[in-house]
């Protein structure tokens, strides 16, 4: 994948070009103190004032954002407050309204989908910068589309593009996993197709193969082809249940496979069901190294703790049966 590939990929490079195919979204310039703040790993303090009428907020007198919250110890007390960014987030508010008040938060690539465990609900929906905030400082995602967009890029001696960061915040849909697919496009040619959530069987996808085959190439034909920038990239599409389809690209970069027709791809069985690969993100990342073994360093420093820790025990032990009365 070269640079320029991860630039075409961006959130609004590609919108303006699939809008009238794509899920109704606003895009909002990310000021510089936002972004500080979102990679700022010591500010553990949610910001972003909440505007919400909903009662449930109405109710809470403890969510007033411009308290300070003390945290304190036997010697100091040291008191954090939250940063405001009073402008940004009436902005965004005023977007979220005109988005029906329930939205889906993502920068100029990624989308928090590591981090839906830390929030209330459970879910990627918002309805305040609150809660986008939340999402965001707890996203390995957001922080590598902040600190490294082109870490895997191929072309790494050439100088970074200039990137101008962007919260985009799309109307919230309640989307059905089994109907969302990935696919893969070379030399503008549609050469395969996956379903996206690979973790889990959907008996529909399986039955309907062709039938799905036959209306995203239709899709692809109509709508997409020769449309995008690159002619070598990934995109997603949704079918409903009415066989409807829907778009949104996922990403640019090499694909060497290439035949007449799209190969198609899909859980075909439960028994290859496999957990969701965001469920490591909600452990430590020292404990997933450990347990997987990707950080011999981190497993090299846990074995010396541990000879450290029996060979005190033994000492301890030791000094009692020394100290025992004969």
């Amino acid at each position: 994948m070269k640079k320029e590939q991860v630039v075409n990929c961006q959130f609004s490079v590609w919108y303006p070009i699939f809008k009238k195919h794509s899920i109704k979204s606003l895009i909002l310039p990310l000021p510089q103190n936002v972004i500080d703040y979102l990679l700022d790993d010591g500010t553990l303090v949610v910001s972003g004032s909440d505007h919400n009428t909903q009662q449930t907020h109405a109710n809470n007198s403890d969510s007033d954002a411009e308290e300070d919250i003390q945290w304190s110890d036997d010697e100091t007390t040291t008191t954090v407050t939250a940063p405001e960014f009073p402008e940004f987030t009436s902005k965004v508010q005023e977007a979220i309204n005109a988005l029906g008040g329930r939205v889906f938060p993502k920068l100029n690539w990624s989308a928090p989908r590591d981090a839906n465990w830390i929030a209330l609900n459970s879910s990627l929906q918002c309805d305040s910068l609150s809660d986008i905030f939340l999402l965001f400082k707890s996203s390995d995602f957001i922080t590598h589309d902040l600190a490294q967009p082109f870490l895997a890029c191929s072309d790494q001696d050439s100088p970074d593009p200039v990137i101008n960061y962007e919260l985009v915040l799309r109307k919230w849909s309640e989307l059905i996993p089994g109907g969302e697919f990935r696919c893969f496009v070379k030399e503008n040619k549609l050469i395969a197709i996956s379903q996206r959530d690979y973790t889990q069987y959907y008996q529909h996808v399986w039955k309907q193969e062709e039938q799905i085959c036959h209306a995203i190439q239709a899709f692809f034909s109509q709508h997409i082809q020769y449309n995008f920038l690159d002619e070598d990239f990934v995109f997603d599409v949704y079918r409903d249940s009415q066989g409807r389809l829907g778009e949104e690209l996922a990403g640019g970069g090499e694909i060497t496979q290439q035949q007449e027709g799209p190969a198609f791809r899909c859980t075909t069985s439960e028994v290859t069901v496999q957990p969701s690969p965001c469920l490591s993100y909600r452990i430590p990342r020292d404990f997933v190294d450990l347990s997987t073994g990707e950080d011999a360093y981190k497993l090299i420093d846990f074995l010396k703790l541990k000879k450290s820790q029996q060979e005190d025990s033994e000492e301890e032990e030791e000094e009692e049966a020394a100290n025992v009365p004969q």
